[in-house]
């Protein structure tokens, strides 16, 4: 017999789908029938099924013709076009309506087919738009849960978050009153093993209608493993059916919530009597979900910054402080208490040569003198974090529980030059929804028998504790403890090679932000078309009556079109640094023409006067000249156009050894408290938000004219603007 760890149990490969799907695979290329599910003659009107193999849908139109009429399948090539893209489609089959999608993955086309269920009870909710402007992120997961509720309404549904060890915690619930609350309880790693969680990454919505129901075996006439991963009604593995049935219920649902292509949790639903929803419905709490989880990394951002920006002013008070003193050591000691404090440390050490200052709760003096020891010899980065010494270390030390995190920061190795921070030990209980230690158990599948780790029985709650280990230093006190490092470095004048070394750094990292913003900009496109799609579907399938529901799904259409043009212009700034360049000699005037004619178009202004002077050639790469003309002479049509007489002039002088464009409009003007943060990204005036943009085309302007060795400034009053390009001379 052999074993089985249920990481490696292929669910995706399960040889079955449930009972509530019909499956239908053709080969790619030939587009004969390959396989299909044996229940495929139960909506098919079909005398013997196993003439389907190697035949085309085509050949059987008295059995299929609902298919091949439907319009997916006559432009079946062009829908299939991408792997793993799923469409949509509705047709009759007899008297009953179905849901039919199609997806290609490998060398297949899968034609998938589902009864349309009606909800007479679904409530489409317009809480999408409060999920960003909330005060509190725990508000977001609760406010999904209540609008999912009005589409699925499960007994109970939770957000399951993942922690860093691959194990989950339940952060927010909704549940009918004769429900268990698992709110809070934590679940161990092997529950959603590895494999699991890649799938939930790849298919983000996952029902299993009834976990009692029997399987629908695969038909084909090879050995070949079928790869159901994509597939809405791929069969679950006996070990999940087990622990959803002693979990006691008896259908569940989930919806991934992603964030950077990171699987960060789930929307998961249990329901204790047999339960199937809707394609559509399953759809739209996908739809929600991913509102929701934007809204979430959205918060989690503006709070970063709001932290990032604390940081910085306390950073230059500290920096100020210590400009006061003569020696970093007296530096150090005059602000203790606001170093200790900074990455919120119960103690710190400050270590120079064999002198010893404390500060806060701190182990005895013998005891921090081995420590230095130990650090000087056992680690050899700058910075060196640890939240369990007290377990690992602590007997050799003699700590006790005031010293069960520590991070140290070496200032000079040679000198014995350091800052150690210190935190007591957090007495951690942690509430796991069951014992989490792993059981062997017996389990048949595909005729055989094999040892697997068991489904646990129960979920009674069992509480373990934790010894040994500080709160977890983050990513806030890590950050706060770079801050001190940047303050000593800057003010303490240490050798060139140290401070080239961080500027190394530095350089790398902004490339690395501005690598990552390109990847973010441009990887986002596809789940926002997705989005769109399928809020176009639900859109097309809405009847004549639901007026009110269209209204709100084109407002998240509206949305999402919002978003990509901000992904749009999030990726032209990030080209605009990382493109290559190619100055040369080029003439102005046909691009800005061309340019001035569509900007009256693109803002409804066939008024706006445009006056084009003379225009010199430039020294310049030819994409990036045209993206900083379109941008500022869009902005001047535009801010302009609610004038009477818009009026938009263009003049390019000659001025040594360089070329000055002057672009100047009769518009809005720019407020003199603006002015200082006019290039920033995603900076917008008070008096611009009743015109379309998101502040992100003149960030792209002088990122492009610092890299072709030009500028750009501006000039601004009540009766309009005046920007400035300088280029060099060819």
């Amino acid at each position: 017999m052999n074993f089985v760890d249920c990481h490696e149990e292929p669910i995706h490969i399960p040889g079955y789908i449930q009972s509530f799907g019909y499956l239908i695979g053709i080969d790619a290329a030939s587009h004969s029938i390959a396989f299909f599910s044996e229940n495929i003659t139960d909506i098919f009107a079909i005398e013997n099924r196993e003439q389907l193999f190697d035949k085309k849908v085509s050949d059987f139109t008295a059995s299929f013709q609902s298919i091949i009429d439907s319009d997916i399948y006559t432009s079946l090539d062009k829908f299939t076009k991408r792997e793993n893209e799923t469409h949509f489609d509705k047709i009759f089959i007899g008297e009953k309506e179905y849901h039919f999608s199609v997806f290609r993955n490998q060398n297949y086309i899968f034609l998938e087919f589902e009864e349309v269920l009606e909800n007479p009870n679904k409530r489409i909710s317009n809480k999408y738009d409060n999920f960003y402007i909330v005060e509190d992120a725990q508000e977001i997961w609760d406010q999904l849960l209540n609008t999912l509720s009005k589409i699925v309404n499960y007994d109970r549904m939770m957000v399951y978050k993942f922690m860093k060890d691959g194990s989950g915690k339940v952060i927010a619930e909704k549940r009918k009153e004769n429900m268990e609350s698992f709110l809070g309880l934590h679940y161990p790693e092997s529950d959603i093993p590895r494999q699991a969680r890649a799938l939930y990454l790849k298919k983000r919505k996952r029902i299993f209608s009834d976990v009692y129901a029997e399987t629908v075996p695969i038909l084909s006439k090879t050995k070949e493993n079928i790869d159901l991963t994509f597939t809405a009604s791929r069969g679950m593995s006996p070990i999940h059916g087990q622990y959803i049935k002693n979990s006691g219920a008896s259908s569940s649902f989930s919806v991934s919530i992603i964030l950077d292509d990171h699987l960060w949790g789930l929307v998961t639903c249990q329901n204790a009597e047999v339960k199937h929803i809707d394609l559509e419905d399953r759809v739209q709490a996908g739809i929600f979900t991913a509102l929701a989880s934007n809204a979430y990394s959205s918060f989690k951002s503006k709070k970063e910054l709001e932290y990032r920006l604390d940081l910085n002013k306390k950073s230059s008070q500290l920096k100020s402080e210590f400009l006061k003193h003569n020696s970093l050591f007296d530096s150090l000691v005059e602000s203790k208490t606001e170093i200790k404090n900074l990455p919120e440390a119960d103690g710190l050490a400050i270590i120079s040569d064999d002198q010893m200052v404390t500060e806060g709760i701190t182990p005895k003096n013998e005891a921090i003198d081995q420590i230095v020891q130990w650090g000087l010899l056992n680690t050899e980065e700058s910075i060196y974090i640890n939240r369990s010494f007290l377990k690992e270390y602590g007997r050799d030390f003699g700590l006790n529980e005031d010293t069960a995190g520590v991070i140290i920061y070496f200032i000079e190795r040679s000198k014995k030059e350091m800052l150690i921070w210190f935190r007591k030990e957090f007495d951690e209980h942690i509430s796991w929804a069951g014992n989490p230690e792993k059981k062997i158990g017996v389990f048949s599948q595909n005729g055989k028998e094999k040892l697997i780790v068991s489904p646990r029985t129960s979920f009674e709650t069992f509480t373990e504790n934790i010894k040994g280990h500080s709160k977890r230093w983050d990513f806030r006190n890590v950050s706060a403890v770079q801050a001190i490092r940047d303050v000593i470095l800057e003010t303490s004048h240490k050798q060139y090679n140290t401070i080239k070394q961080l500027n190394d750094q530095l350089k790398k990292v902004n490339e690395e932000l501005d690598s990552f913003s390109y990847t973010i900009s441009h990887d986002l496109g596809t789940p926002l078309t997705v989005m769109k799609l399928n809020a176009q579907m639900l859109l097309k399938s809405l009847t004549d009556g639901s007026e009110k529901s269209k209204t709100k799904i084109n407002a998240i259409i509206e949305e999402i079109d919002g978003m990509a043009e901000m992904m749009h212009d999030v990726l032209q700034l990030s080209r605009a640094k990382h493109s290559e360049i190619q100055l040369e000699r080029l003439p102005t005037i046909y691009i800005i023409q061309k340019i001035s004619e569509n900007a009256k178009v693109t803002f409804n202004s066939p008024q706006s006067e445009i006056i084009i002077k003379d225009c010199p050639e430039v020294l310049a790469d030819k994409t990036m000249l045209h993206q900083v003309f379109l941008n500022i002479i869009n902005n001047a049509v535009k801010y302009s156009s609610h004038k009477e007489q818009p009026k938009v002039e263009i003049e390019g002088t000659e001025d040594g050894q360089t070329i000055i464009y002057r672009i100047s409009d009769n518009g809005i003007g720019i407020p003199e408290e603006e002015k200082h943060r006019m290039f920033k990204i995603f900076n917008r005036m008070d008096n611009a938000k009743k015109f379309k943009g998101n502040g992100v085309g003149l960030s792209i302007v002088h990122r492009i004219m610092k890299r072709i060795g030009g500028n750009v400034d501006y000039e601004s009053n009540k009766d309009g603007t005046s920007f400035i390009l300088t280029f060099k001379k060819p």
